[in-house]
């Protein structure tokens, strides 16, 4: 009996020497970088899939955001889908969108917040044929313009109360059908986008005269990563997060096009978008352009105070809001504030 007993306690302790062994090898292991999963977290872009995103599209398939403990759900965005509307209904908890429809919504008093803006300038674009004779903005005044609905037409009729024009809006979709028929004298376009498009009908750059909104005191910044007040203030955490993995999305898309155009046509193709790759190509291309990436481990560009007072006084001047919402309420978080 005492035998059996004296086996027994070896057995006992080699299985506790093995298990403290485990133990210890788990406890050398490095701390993991990554949390535990989340609750899904929705994050819509302001318009349908395209390469305007790829940074978000690569983040997501890529697994940086799942890296972070993020479990991020793409929503697909468009003009019946308005991305500030998500947010403040709660269905989506990050979006991007315009600084120009941000600054108007805060204005109306939809505490939506700027955690990092990534587009520092403006590629919003007028386009006319030269054959139609329309030289300058004034000339406009009368004229047939193809005019996108919401948050799109905020920046063209700024400039075109700002000249004093009177012009006939024609609600103008994702095509540009209309224009390259001659049914409307202006149309609305952005450089990486219909610009393209109208290029790739078969109409030559020097038939057309393009009037930049960046050259005509509208140079406002685009493509900000917005959360509603009360999300920041409740997880700061998961915001800074969010836009660490959406930089590193875009840092990977821009260093790998080809495999980021993938990735895009994937969305692209699951969404029935009309488009091909060449011109999600130039799309990609000219966000490259336009997106100033920080270093490793830095926040987005941020955005001037002066620069935003500018943008906000031409809004207001021209009646698009009647007070400029308060600097430091709508840059939070990961945007370092410039006071000068």
């Amino acid at each position: 009996m005492l035998r059996r007993l004296r086996g027994h306690s070896g057995f006992l302790l080699v299985v506790l020497l093995i298990a403290a062994a485990a133990l210890g090898a788990k406890a050398a292991e490095p701390p993991s970088t990554t949390t535990p999963p989340s609750a899904q977290i929705c994050f819509i872009p302001q318009w349908t899939p395209q390469a305007q995103f790829a940074g978000y599209y690569v983040a997501f398939e890529k697994g940086f955001y799942a890296a972070r403990g993020l479990n991020v759900k793409i929503l697909e965005g468009g003009p019946t889908r308005p991305s500030a509307q998500w947010l403040q209904k709660g269905e989506a908890r990050f979006a991007t969108m315009f600084l120009s429809t941000a600054v108007v919504e805060r204005a109306k008093g939809i505490r939506l917040v700027d955690i990092g803006q990534m587009v520092a300038r403006s590629s919003q674009v007028l386009i006319v044929k030269k054959s139609r004779g329309i030289k300058t903005v004034p000339a406009m005044n009368g004229k047939k313009v193809g005019l996108w609905g919401g948050e799109l037409s905020i920046m063209p009729m700024a400039l075109f109360q700002k000249y004093g024009v009177h012009v006939i809006a024609v609600p103008q979709t994702w095509s540009v059908n209309l224009f390259l028929r001659g049914g409307v004298d202006v149309a609305s376009a952005m450089m990486y986008n219909e610009y393209h498009t109208i290029l790739q009908a078969g109409v030559d750059p020097d038939q057309l005269r393009v009037f930049h909104l960046s050259g005509l005191g509208f140079n406002v910044p685009e493509d900000g990563i917005y959360c509603m007040e009360s999300t920041l203030e409740k997880d700061p955490e998961t915001c800074r997060l969010f836009v660490q993995a959406s930089v590193e999305g875009w840092r990977y898309a821009f260093a790998h096009p080809g495999e980021a155009l993938g990735i895009v046509m994937k969305y692209v193709n699951r969404a029935r978008i009309a488009t091909n790759r060449q011109h999600q190509q130039w799309m990609l291309e000219h966000m490259r352009e336009v997106i100033d990436l920080p270093p490793p481990g830095a926040c987005p560009a941020a955005i001037k105070k002066s620069d935003y007072m500018a943008i906000g006084h031409e809004l207001m001047t021209n009646g698009i809001i009647h007070q400029i919402p308060d600097f430091s309420s709508l840059f939070k978080n990961c945007v370092a504030v410039h006071e000068k």
